[in-house]
């Protein structure tokens, strides 16, 4: 009878040291969701002649920047979609998954940079490849940020 019980606590003693870890993983990830919740938000809006742009990015606690960009062609129609990337110096380098079309919309992903220069983003320009399905900047061209369309301009966010 001693043994039974012997191997039973002895059993148990993992589950509870599992249970601990989990609970403190459960209080790290709160952690974490609780400083990105806090992360710096920046909205901003562009124009050129008749399109419109409209950025909202969020610095998480880690560095990473996420967002939403919605550029409104009058002749093209909209491209609304999800960015993710870092800065990386003075300019934002992005992934951004986008969609064109309102009745079937087609899902395109390309890669954008947007040099900061005081409190403006300038949407860079520049030669992107394709490789596996994945798109990237050439590597070795340089972006044009004096050729970009979009001056981004900051303005209160709307919730």
């Amino acid at each position: 009878m001693k043994k039974t019980i012997l191997w039973t606590m002895l059993a148990a003693i993992p589950m509870v040291y599992s249970c601990s870890q989990n609970a403190d993983t459960s209080k790290a990830d709160a952690a974490a969701a609780l400083m990105d919740s806090l992360g710096k938000k920046e909205c901003f809006v562009a124009m050129d002649s008749t399109d419109k742009a409209e950025l909202k990015i969020k610095t998480l606690s880690n560095g990473e920047v996420k967002g939403s960009l919605v550029i409104n062609y009058l002749e093209k129609g909209k491209n609304d979609g999800l960015l993710v990337g870092k800065f990386s110096g003075d300019t934002l380098f992005v992934d951004y998954t986008f969609k064109i079309g309102t009745d079937n919309p087609t899902e395109y992903k390309n890669p954008l940079a947007f040099l900061k220069q005081g409190d403006k983003l300038i949407l860079g320009v520049g030669q992107i490849e394709t490789h596996l399905g994945r798109s990237f900047f050439v590597k070795g061209k340089p972006i044009s940020f004096e050729k970009g369309r979009f001056i981004f301009a900051p303005v209160d966010c709307e919730d």
